[in-house]
């Protein structure tokens, strides 16, 4: 297996990508990190699936090891959706499967309805396909905190100081439950917090999981999924921010939808059980392909 990585010329900047290649002669998958503003740094063991087909990472614009301007007109989901078109033109990718997690899962939602040729299926794994769902869910989950911290969080919210270390803090027990329960917190993760943009962050989402107020709050493509004419996995953990009853909805709008718990996961199922999540999506990849289970 070679690697090779670089960048990518796109509107707005370069964006870096790597390139796992196989020699098992198969589809290829690019992985669409979550955020907006984060990086593909957390999700890089995802390159154990390129010992069955080529695997395509690569940082947003913005955040990672690609370009990070400044002009904040470039935080706008329809230059993302063109971004990731004009890395798959680079690349030469002219039929691959999309992998896209959280964010992600919003932005391979908007690139397929906008540029569906050579998609050959879409995995949509702790899905964001309505940001006003996700951000009723979240109300709900968060009546599952200890009382202090909900407090805490309605409080700050309430008054603006949502950059507060005590806000933070409240944040933090919200991710224990939600985002990542494995104990201790990954290291690794920790380390990753550099190739983060939290200003990009703020202007498409917010100030926290569950506090939306950028400008994807209204995003929601609910109403469109009848319109994925290919197979799509839905997956997400027991605990996930993406909650099971809504990643099972958003499945029974998609015409050939399959779903998944990972059943000892919140929102980070690719590292709170690796293994299972590479055999399920390797799984998924191969009968679209037809050539099987392993």
């Amino acid at each position: 297996m070679s690697v090779k990585e670089g960048f990518v010329e796109v509107t707005g900047g370069k964006v870096w990508y790597q390139h796992h290649n196989s020699t098992a002669n198969k589809t290829p998958v690019i992985i669409l990190h979550g955020g907006p503003g984060s990086s593909h740094y957390a999700m890089q063991g995802l390159r154990n699936l390129a010992k069955e087909r080529p695997v395509i990472f690569y940082d947003q614009l913005g955040c990672g090891k690609s370009d990070w301007p400044t002009d904040t007109s470039l935080w706008k989901i329809d230059r993302f959706v063109e971004e990731l078109g004009q890395i798959c033109d680079a690349l030469s990718l002219e039929d691959f499967h999309i992998l896209g997690h959280s964010w992600g899962t919003t932005l391979a939602a908007a690139f397929y309805l906008k540029k569906p040729a050579g998609v050959k299926s879409i995995i949509f794994s702790s899905p964001c396909l309505s940001a006003p769902l996700w951000a009723k869910d979240q109300e709900e989950n968060r009546k599952l905190l200890p009382l202090e911290i909900q407090q805490t969080l309605k409080k700050c919210e309430e008054n603006g100081s949502t950059d507060s270390e005590e806000y933070k803090n409240a944040t933090k027990v919200f991710n224990q439950h939600f985002v990542c329960r494995l104990n201790p917190f990954p290291e690794f993760l920790k380390e990753g917090k550099q190739y983060q943009n939290n200003d990009v962050y703020n202007i498409m989402w917010g100030p926290s999981e569950f506090h939306v107020t950028g400008n994807l709050k209204d995003f929601d493509c609910t109403s469109r999924l009848k319109e994925f004419q290919l197979p799509t996995l839905f997956t997400c953990g027991r605990y996930d921010e993406a909650t099971p009853n809504s990643t099972e909805y958003f499945c029974s709008l998609t015409p050939n939808g399959k779903s998944h718990v990972f059943e000892d996961s919140a929102h980070l199922a690719y590292l709170e059980e690796t293994e299972e999540y590479i055999r399920v999506m390797d799984n998924f990849m191969n009968e679209v392909e037809g050539s099987g289970k392993r």
